[in-house]
C-alpha cells in the first residue's frame, strides 16, 4: 500500500484519488486557522511557488482536533487562508487525523511514521508542556501530536520523512528540495 491506493475528500466533497499525484513529491499537512503555528501558511505558499514547477504539490486537511483550532466550515476556513495567507496549494476538505474517525490516508501515514520529537527550542518545550497534559505516553506512539504536521511523500507514492510542527521549515524545504 503507498500514498496513490487513497481517496480522499476534495474541499467541495467530491472524491479526489491521490493517484492523480502519481509523479510528483506531495506535502501532506493538517492544519488549522487559530494555531500558534498557522503562519507557517507563508512558509508554505513559499515552498510551493519555488517547487510547484519542479513537481511539488502541498495537500493542505484542515482539522479541528487539536484545540478546537480549525472550527470553520470549509469554505470559511479556506477564505480565510487565501486571503490572508494567499495560498494557492489545494486545500481540502476538513478531516479528523488520529482516532477511529481517522480518515485512511492518516491512519497509513501514522502507522507508516514515527514520532521522534518536537526538538529543541521553546516551541518544542510548550509542545512537550501541552501534550503531557493530553497524553502522557505521547513520546511512544506514532499519534499526530497537533497542527501543521508534514509528510513527504516521493515521486513513487512512498513516505519519506514526517516533521513535527516545530521542525524548521528551512528544513522541511531542504528535504523537499532533495526529494525533488
Amino acid at each position: 500500500m503507498n500514498f496513490y491506493d487513497f481517496t480522499v475528500k476534495a474541499r467541495d466533497g467530491s472524491d479526489m484519488a491521490l493517484a492523480d499525484y502519481r509523479g510528483k513529491v506531495v506535502l501532506v499537512v493538517n492544519t488549522a486557522t487559530g494555531c500558534g503555528f498557522t503562519p507557517q501558511y507563508d512558509e508554505l505558499q513559499a515552498l510551493y511557488e519555488a517547487h510547484h514547477k519542479d513537481g511539488l504539490e502541498i495537500l493542505d486537511f484542515p482539522c479541528n482536533q487539536f484545540g478546537g483550532q480549525a472550527p470553520g466550515s470549509n469554505e470559511e476556513i479556506h477564505s480565510f487562508c487565501t486571503g490572508r495567507y494567499g495560498i494557492t496549494f489545494p486545500q481540502l476538505a476538513k478531516v479528523e487525523v488520529n482516532g477511529d474517525n481517522a480518515i485512511p490516508l492518516y491512519k497509513w501515514l501514522v502507522a507508516s511514521s514515527v514520532f521522534e520529537g518536537f526538538g529543541k527550542g521553546p516551541m518544542a518545550l510548550m509542545m512537550g508542556g501541552v501534550l503531557k497534559k493530553i497524553d502522557k505516553d505521547y513520546k511512544n506512539n506514532s499519534a499526530v501530536k497537533w497542527n501543521f504536521t508534514k509528510f513527504l511523500i516521493s515521486r513513487d507514492g512512498e513516505l519519506l520523512a514526517r516533521f513535527e510542527p516545530t521542525e524548521s521549515m528551512r528544513s522541511v524545504a531542504e528535504k523537499v528540495a532533495a526529494a525533488l
